[in-house]
């Protein structure tokens, strides 16, 4: 019997027989089976499928939305940038405009000289603007039209005529009637650029010559105006050359796309980069015309370096390259800053010009296929040079003396910040021939009397100003004319010697009842004790007593002791009250020692003390900044001249006519020699053991100030006549001097004195002819105590 299983004694449940199915190999059946297992697995498949889907769905919507986000974001900085100033354009710095009309004081080799400072065209026959034809006393000249703070005056053909260094007559070319004055465009002389040292000139879309901008658009993008602001199939066929050449030869980039880069982006070569670039340009062509797009392109594109500040937009460039303004560059020029825009270092036309001129043949040859220009016009265009100015040539006129004024007449009108508003014009005195003039004059003779010297420690500053109108016309604050550090024409604050005796002598001719120009003065030895007890005695230079002078010659010989006798007679107070009503800047101490110019003054306060004097007495106050535009050409403020009659028209009078003596007979002679035909006034200034040397100067047109020293005011044995006369001689050279003419105002006439100094009549023994006061000669009709001379019938028969 078989042994059953143990389970704790129970025996284990029986479970009913189940009829296992018959094996079978049947293949369908087991294909069956899996059939019956396929479901759940597609089930499974298609909700996998179903999810990455929806996550495919879920992330394009998410990218789609970042995305135009992203654009939004991207849209408001561009409507920011072309809605609102696109560029801080630097502050404009104008000379003054030439005015041309009939008596000018502007000589014929003058308005040569600023035709080529503003880049106008001696052609022969001027038929476009910004040409000019010179005959021996006439100049047809085609002016650009002018739009300055005096108004808009149109271009016109005009026919100057000069004789005696003025301007004769004005004439319009058309049909030759007579013109009252006409304005030649104010130079540009220099820009504030901003801290981001880009430079532009903005020019409007419409002013922009089309053949520069068909050149441009057929070398760089032909397909602009069909493109929205991206072209694949450029940046395609672009790859392709590439690849090929194995090295970048070829963009793909449209202009619009390269305006996105050159406004808001980095130079990096990054694909998230050129994504935003492609963005962008999407963005700007769909909300601007193409029209907008050129122009900001056009001024925008980066076109070079001048020094370290970049040029930017083909305004610009145009005066950079050639000094012209861009309407009137000729085809080849066109075409050659087409041709810088692709590599303004590689395409550098002073520095690879066979490189520049294959360039621009290549952008000739484009215009020419495309029927742009004619066969005649590529043929001429290529066979030019190059074309751009003489790279000496400046076009930042950096004038550092001069600017100094300007920022600080700014500050003090306008605000200290005036200069950092964007496309400010500031209109100034500045006249850019008396600027050549006088920094020729200054850096040609300091050389030379350094040399002479051997001196190298010698120093030198001139102030040129308007005798009519009180602008300043010229500074020179070193030797070195460039020079940018400390600014002697202004800063440099030495006693002024001899200067100040025109307002000595002066004072006196303004009590005529009592002095007129055959006064006697005293010149014999004069003690004077201060209030603390020392005892001063001045000696005339040449160490001589004549016992006494004659007013005039007081004032012509430059005499010490009788400057200082006359001086005490009229009075300390009354002489410091002229210096003040001339327009001496500070209170003076009155003492005996003032006489002879022991106070201290810059060159640009004596110009305004001289400037007073020169204009009859009339004193306006100095200035440089005539006029200043904001971007709209709206005026911040004009400057109103201020005239005060401050000195006796008559006692001005004399004085002038005195100061006209020292340079016929006097300590200026030296200037006679130079100009024996052509009246000028001046007067030699020398301080103490010759630590300064003035001179100042005028004729019908300028009033003129030198100063030479040292700085560290050390004995330097110097005299006005040897050191300070020389430079205003040289300045004289380079300017043509105007005679100057002095009119004598009301209450003057021509008297009659004896040696004694008493007004005689006409016909009295001895008498001599001298403007006076009428005051001073009433027309006496007696001899005083003299005896008359004989006419010719007492002569002959011997009455």
């Amino acid at each position: 019997m078989a042994k059953q299983p143990s389970n704790g004694g129970k025996r284990p449940a029986r479970t009913p027989a189940r009829k296992r199915p018959a094996k079978s190999t049947s293949k369908p059946k087991a294909t069956s089976a899996k059939r019956r297992r396929t479901p759940g697995r597609r089930a499974q498949g298609r909700s996998w499928g179903k999810r990455l889907g929806l996550l495919a769905l879920l992330s394009l919507v998410l990218l789609g939305g970042i995305t135009a986000a992203y654009c939004v974001y991207l849209d408001q900085i561009i409507a920011e940038k072309f809605e609102g100033q696109r560029w801080h354009l630097p502050a404009q710095i104008f000379a003054r405009p030439m005015a041309i009309y009939p008596g000018a004081p502007i000589t014929h080799a003058q308005l040569k000289q600023e035709l080529a400072l503003l880049g106008y065209r001696n052609t022969g026959t001027p038929r476009r603007e910004g040409e000019f034809a010179v005959a021996s006393h006439k100049v047809e000249l085609y002016k650009r039209a002018y739009d300055g703070p005096s108004g808009y005056e149109p271009a016109q053909r005009v026919f100057i005529t000069f004789s005696d260094n003025r301007v004769t007559r004005l004439q319009r070319s058309s049909d030759g009637r007579d013109l009252g004055f006409v304005h030649l465009e104010a130079l540009l002389m220099d820009r504030i650029v901003a801290g981001d040292r880009e430079d532009r000139l903005f020019v409007p879309r419409e002013r922009i010559p089309e053949s520069l901008v068909d050149a441009l658009l057929r070398t760089e993008d032909q397909d602009f105006y069909h493109h929205h602001g991206v072209a694949p199939l450029a940046i395609a066929r672009a790859l392709l050359v590439n690849i090929k050449a194995g090295r970048t030869v070829q963009g793909g980039s449209t202009l619009t796309q390269q305006l996105a880069k050159n406004f808001f982006l980095t130079r990096d070569r990054t694909l998230w980069r050129k994504v935003r670039e492609a963005l962008m340009a999407l963005i700007i062509d769909y909300r601007y015309d193409k029209d907008t797009i050129l122009e900001a392109y056009l001024n925008e594109v980066y076109m070079g370096q001048d020094g370290s500040i970049g040029v930017h937009g083909v305004g610009l460039a145009a005066r950079f390259y050639f000094h012209r303004p861009i309407e009137e560059l000729t085809i080849a020029q066109q075409a050659t800053l087409v041709a810088i825009i692709k590599g303004p270092s590689y395409y550098n036309p002073w520095r690879y010009p066979q490189r520049t001129l294959k360039r621009r043949d290549l952008v000739l040859r484009l215009m020419l296929e495309q029927g742009m220009i004619g066969k005649d016009q590529y043929q001429q265009a290529a066979s030019q040079d190059v074309g751009v100015r003489d790279p000496k040539s400046r076009q930042r006129h950096r004038l550092p003396a001069f600017m100094q004024q300007v920022r600080q007449e700014l500050a003090t009108r306008y605000g200290p910040q005036t200069l950092k508003r964007s496309g400010l014009k500031v209109y100034t005195t500045l006249d850019p021939l008396a600027q050549r003039s006088a920094e020729q004059a200054v850096e040609k003779g300091m050389a030379r009397l350094s040399q002479d010297r051997n001196d190298p420690k010698l120093q030198a500053a001139m102030v040129v100003v308007d005798r009519y109108q009180a602008g300043i016309l010229a500074m020179v604050g070193d030797k070195d004319p460039d020079f940018k550090g400390f600014n002697r024409a202004s800063d440099a604050i030495r006693p002024i010697g001899s200067l100040v005796k025109p307002f000595v002598y002066l004072t006196a001719l303004a009590d005529p009842q009592h002095y007129h120009l055959a006064s006697r003065i005293k010149d014999q030895p004069i003690k004077l004790k201060s209030s603390g007890g020392s005892v001063w005695a001045p000696k005339n230079d040449d160490k001589q007593y004549r016992g006494e002078v004659s007013l005039a010659d007081g004032l012509v010989r430059s005499y010490n002791v009788p400057t200082v006798n006359l001086g005490m007679a009229v009075g300390l107070d009354a002489v410091n009250d002229t210096l003040q009503q001339a327009g001496w800047p500070l209170p003076l101490q009155p003492r005996p020692s003032m006489l002879l110019g022991s106070m201290e003054a810059s060159p640009l306060q004596l110009a305004q003390l001289y400037q007073t004097l020169a204009d009859g007495g009339r004193y306006r106050q100095l200035y440089s900044v005539k006029a200043v535009l904001d971007e709209d050409n709206q005026p911040l403020a004009e400057h109103k001249e201020k005239v005060t009659h401050a000195l006796s028209p008559q006692a001005s009078y004399l004085t002038n006519y005195l100061l006209t003596q020292v340079v016929e007979r006097g300590t200026g002679r030296r200037l006679k020699q130079t100009y024996p035909d052509v009246t000028l006034a001046g007067k030699t200034g020398t301080t103490s053991n010759g630590r300064d040397a003035w001179f100042a100067g005028f004729d019908d047109r300028d009033v003129v100030i030198t100063w030479v020293g040292r700085d560290d005011n050390s004995a330097a044995n110097l005299y006005g006549s040897s050191a300070a006369l020389p430079l205003y001689r040289r300045y004289l050279q380079q300017r043509d001097p105007l005679s100057l003419v002095l009119t004598p105002p009301d209450g003057t006439v021509q008297g009659y004195f004896n040696g004694q100094g008493l007004a005689v009549a006409s016909d009295c023994t001895g008498a001599v002819r001298l403007p006076a006061d009428v005051k001073s000669w009433p027309n006496p009709s007696g001899c005083a105590g003299g005896s008359r001379e004989k006419n010719w019938l007492e002569r002959v028969f011997g009455f």
